[in-house]
């Protein structure tokens, strides 16, 4: 890295006030760039700066070089663990290990890594990823044992049961659930100057899915609110709050809602062929760059797995079960610092449930079978978090549900082990039908999370308020 260091040191120079007073604005949006993707964050950070300060007008060019000034700050938010301390972690969750060990996990991709500010940094959740990863692809009898103790899992199969016996004559929505929630997002004081507005939106139930009914806004803690029309992408209550000095900005809202299960029995349903023509089709099996993508990797993957079948229920049968057993669940990065999730989850062979789903959606759609995104929470009692899924287009059935990351469950019964395949469970909050749509009304800078909405954004004049700026919280009241 002495080199590198050493070319930039005029450019440096150039830009530190009073060095000189015309520094070079094409050569400085040409370093910004090559210094980010060196790893040179500090420097990304000082150009970036020196922009705003030479030139102040070019606000297209200030804007660019701020958004990477900002993925700087949350890449090393979330690779923040030195090679000591992520010995020490690891140390604490298996055991004694040797360099060789590591090397290997490494190499593996298991354990990850980045060089920022040419220091080697490793992703925070690297240590308990590996846990996750050795007992997927090393402890296999172990994890079988975990699984038949685990309350979850077995809550969720008990009550998928209930879902698959009610509804696998009509496949309606069945077994509902009505829930009271208690939605708040906390900004830490002082982030936003006393008197400045702040711009909060926080997630809303979609009315217009037949698995969620009976949505009723009880309160909100702002007079003046803003519900997104529900044909929007993003589901969202807006509402504005004037900072205080030394106070937390609190806004909340409190709604009623009633979720369905729904199970579609693919055996019995007449697949028909697709209109190719329509638009809808064309719609949900065409790339949305950049997480729904058809790259070499990813066709090749798509083809090897469907092979020479043709049937649509079949070929996302195949690639699920494909799924089931090559891709384990693990923590993820932040979405917003990975430009390419599906060749992510390709080459690391792992991810969480959106990585997964994004992945599964670019099979899909390549293999010219519809489908579209689901997201919002996975509400069960205990075990309540952000959750991601999808619904995939059968022609003479209609949307069908698919969630790819809850796997084949342990039952003998094959409808019950492949139940997540084409059902869904009544735990849900559906808040978004697609990615990267706009926020209603529409926000200024860009987002903390910029393909789904889940936990909510904040922003005020002069920028985003990124996830450390302000905390979240669900409470869910389950009503009989």
């Amino acid at each position: 890295m002495a080199h590198l260091r050493f070319l930039l040191f005029p450019v440096l120079l150039s830009i530190l006030p009073g060095c000189r007073s015309n520094p070079d604005f094409s050569q400085i949006m040409k370093d910004i760039p090559d210094e980010f993707y060196s790893g040179n964050f500090n420097n990304v950070i000082h150009l970036s700066d020196s922009l705003k300060n030479y030139f102040p007008d070019s606000i297209p060019q200030i804007r660019y070089a701020d958004s990477l000034a900002q993925m700087t700050e949350r890449i090393s938010r979330d690779f923040s663990v030195t090679e000591e301390d992520i010995v020490a972690q690891i140390e604490k969750r298996t055991g004694t290990f040797s360099d060789e060990d590591l090397a290997g996990w490494t190499r593996k991709g298991w354990v990850e890594w980045k060089m920022i500010n040419g220091k080697k940094m490793y992703f925070n959740r690297s240590a308990s990823n590996l846990v996750l990863l050795k007992k997927f692809h090393e402890q296999k009898d172990e994890r079988l044992k975990e699984f038949a103790k685990d309350k979850d899992k077995i809550f969720r199969l008990k009550h998928t049961k209930e879902v698959y016996k009610a509804s696998r004559k009509k496949s309606n929505p069945v077994v509902p659930v009505n829930m009271k929630v208690t939605y708040t997002i906390t900004v830490h004081p002082d982030v936003v100057p006393e008197g400045e507005t702040i711009r909060c939106w926080m997630p809303w139930p979609k009315a217009n899915h037949a698995r969620q009914q009976n949505v009723k806004l009880l309160s909100v803690s702002e007079k003046n609110y803003i519900i997104a029309p529900d044909s929007t992408v993003h589901s969202s209550v807006y509402s504005e709050k004037i900072s205080k000095k030394g106070v937390p900005a609190v806004f909340q809202i409190i709604f009623l809602y009633q979720s369905n299960g729904q199970y579609f029995n693919m055996n019995d349903q007449k697949i028909l062929p697709y209109d190719k023509t329509s638009y809808n089709y064309k719609k949900y099996t065409s790339e949305q760059l950049p997480q729904i993508c058809f790259t070499e990797n990813i066709k090749r993957l798509a083809d090897s797995i469907a092979g020479q079948e043709e049937n649509p229920a079949e070929i996302v049968k195949k690639i699920y079960y494909w799924f089931n057993e090559n891709i384990p669940w693990s923590g993820a990065l932040e979405y917003s610092i990975m430009p390419n999730i599906p060749e992510y989850v390709y080459q690391y062979r792992r991810g969480d449930c959106g990585m997964q789903t994004f992945l599964l959606m670019s099979m899909l759609r390549y293999k010219g079978i519809p489908v579209r995104w689901q997201s919002g929470w996975m509400m069960p009692p205990d075990d309540k978090n952000l959750h991601d899924w999808c619904e995939v287009y059968y022609e003479g059935t209609g949307w069908v549900p698919i969630d790819v990351s809850y796997s084949l469950q342990r039952s003998d019964i094959n409808a019950i082990k492949d139940f997540y395949i084409s059902g869904i469970d009544s735990y849900r909050l559906i808040v978004n039908d697609g990615v990267a749509g706009p926020l209603y009304p529409e926000k200024r800078y860009m987002r903390s999370e910029p393909y789904d909405f889940q936990r909510g954004e904040v922003e005020w004049k002069e920028g985003n308020l990124y996830f450390d700026k302000w905390s979240y919280d669900m409470i869910i009241e389950y009503i009989k």
